[in-house]
């Protein structure tokens, strides 16, 4: 039997001609236009028609522990295959559940097991997965699935943080109560540097797209992502096709009249809100591109100073509980809930 790692290191081994079959990995900050950008290249064809995130590396192997352990594979199993995460595959349970039983040593293996499977029954190529939070774990998908390519997708902060905190995702410290904005903002900037950063060591198998111009010129920035993983993507076709949010927009205000979701920072934060989010995150929407409000930056507070300094050591300190204690585990159910 073929195995999981025995494809991946088929690919690995393939050289340039491999990239056009490759996974593809689209993450970013929640809020920054994964989903539309997955969905585009789902409309391009070639590509298995999964409409879900995996959740694999960053809630199924925390939550089910090594999954060398055939019983941590069947407790993993004994929930997947009752979730939605995999009744929208349209796979087949028992022909799955021997695959993953037999052979599966790690997220990867899983993830890859279940999705070339999914290949196989669509008749297509190859797969992607776009699970956001994934880009904090982009070192271990390098390790588990060397010959990945990821596409890191990056909007204004700002906008970002409006739409995280309408979400109301946000979990704020008790005495930062109706700093939602602020504290989503904070949790951005932290997201998009320790992306950038994982993607150093990517080399040329990482890219990054500006979620503006996926929405302000598609035809130019799907020509460089069609480019980098090895694959012509048809503005046209995608636009006829139109799965999910290509046809219709996965957003926190789209019923809202003139939608617009580039630059809506402008019209929705006070002036005072957004000095301060500048000066919080300043520097990082200046180095990516993005030109400041041109106000006068708040003076910097003792507030400020504290959100700044604790909030990023309390968003690292939160993954580490989650992928190493059973507590951090229990804490993050996610979206495994069980569907009737």
């Amino acid at each position: 039997m073929t195995t999981a790692t025995d494809e991946r290191t088929k690919t690995a081994r393939g050289g340039a001609g491999a990239r056009s079959k490759a996974p593809v990995f689209v993450l970013g900050c929640p809020r920054s236009g994964t989903t539309l950008l997955y969905h585009m290249l789902l409309s391009a064809g070639g590509f298995a028609v999964y409409r879900a995130e995996s959740q694999a590396f960053n809630l199924l192997a925390p939550r089910f522990g090594n999954f060398k352990s055939r019983a941590n594979r069947e407790r993993l199993l004994e929930k997947w295959l009752r979730s939605k995460l995999f009744q929208v595959s349209g796979l087949h349970a028992e022909k799955i559940r021997e695959r993953i039983l037999l052979h599966c040593d790690g997220a990867g293996d899983f993830l890859q097991t279940y999705m070339q499977e999914i290949v196989r029954q669509q008749g297509v190529e190859r797969w992607a997965e776009c699970t956001p939070d994934h880009l904090l774990y982009m070192q271990e998908i390098k390790r588990q699935i060397p010959e990945a390519l990821v596409i890191h997708i990056i909007r204004d902060g700002r906008d970002v943080a409006l739409s995280y905190a309408r979400q109301g995702w946000t979990r704020n410290l008790p005495w930062d109560r109706g700093q939602e904005l602020l504290v989503s903002a904070l949790y951005w900037d932290w997201t998009v540097r320790q992306g950038r950063r994982n993607g150093v060591a990517l080399g040329a198998q990482y890219m990054e797209v500006r979620y503006e111009g996926l929405v302000g010129d598609p035809r130019e920035t799907l020509a460089r992502v069609g480019q980098f993983i090895g694959q012509e993507l048809d503005y046209d076709r995608i636009q006829k096709v139109g799965i999910g949010s290509v046809s219709k927009p996965n957003s926190s205000f789209s019923a809202e009249q003139g939608f617009n979701p580039v630059g809506r920072w402008q019209e929705k934060m006070g002036p005072e809100q957004l000095t301060a989010m500048e000066r919080l995150i300043g520097d990082l929407l200046q180095e990516l591109g993005y030109p400041l409000a041109g106000g006068p930056r708040a003076k910097s507070s003792i507030r400020l100073s504290t959100m700044r300094a604790l909030y990023p050591r309390l968003f690292a300190t939160k993954i580490w509980l989650k992928d190493h204690t059973w507590l951090g585990r229990t804490a993050n159910l996610g979206p495994l809930e069980i569907q009737s």
